[in-house]
């Protein structure tokens, strides 16, 4: 589904990514781990079109997106839910799904979204007036979950969404990875959890200094005595 060959990304002078290259298969949940400043959201942003690859390529479905804006890399159906939630907090919740709603891929699915995304997130239903602004961290990040459903992606990119979150929400955004995934959408997850993301995962890359140092199922990759002694402290 999503192919990405030898992409190298600059901020300046300075390196995030260096000859990355992976595969994204169709239904599967695929982990990205590594530690902080490894530039796991900077693989993100790139596949986004948020961030502009030097070199390489991206292949979505055979076409060709490497340095396609986001807008058009949306339309196409690869999803962002971004670290941090963003969310617009000065609008109603029902405003902020409105905005993942403009998509020209998403414009006549509106009414059959709304519907699915409140039947996922009652609480967002039932909030639907109130300003985002003022939820919960765990209540932005369902709605930052339903703005992206709103855009109607074939594909979702994860970035650390249950990052400030407490224990019992944490188990709930990542079950909701896992009821979209199994509804059949493609997941893509950066997870400070990183057990919990290698459980889910059906494979999974471990990025380092930016590049892939470690690929394999996520069950090889909870096993492999690498991982588990620099992210799992076993």
């Amino acid at each position: 589904m999503l192919i990405v060959e030898n992409i190298e990304v600059f901020y300046g002078d300075a390196q995030a990514l260096d000859g990355v290259s992976l595969q994204i298969e169709e239904g599967a949940i695929v982990a990205i781990v590594g530690a902080n400043g490894a530039g796991k959201t900077s693989l993100i942003r790139t596949i986004a079109g948020m961030l502009s690859a030097a070199r390489g390529r991206i292949l979505y479905r055979g076409t060709d997106i490497t340095r396609w804006p986001s807008h058009r890399v949306c339309d196409l159906g690869i999803g962002q839910v971004a670290e941090g939630r963003q969310v617009f907090p000065t609008l109603s919740v029902a405003e902020n799904l409105a905005m993942g709603a403009m998509l020209p891929r998403a414009r006549h699915s509106r009414e059959q979204n709304f519907e699915k995304v409140y039947a996922m997130f009652p609480v967002l239903m039932e909030r639907r007036h109130q300003a985002a602004g003022t939820l919960s961290g765990g209540e932005q990040q369902m709605l930052a979950i339903g703005r992206c459903l709103m855009g109607a992606p074939d594909m979702i990119l994860f970035d650390e969404p249950s990052l400030g979150l407490a224990p019992a929400i944490v188990q709930s955004v990542l079950r909701c990875v896992r009821d979209l995934n199994r509804d059949g959408l493609t997941c893509v997850l950066v997870e400070q959890n990183v057990a919990v993301s290698l459980k889910l995962a059906s494979h999974a890359y471990v990025l380092e200094n930016g590049r892939i140092t470690i690929a394999g199922s996520g069950e090889t990759l909870l096993a492999d005595d690498r991982v588990r002694k620099a992210y799992l402290g076993l």
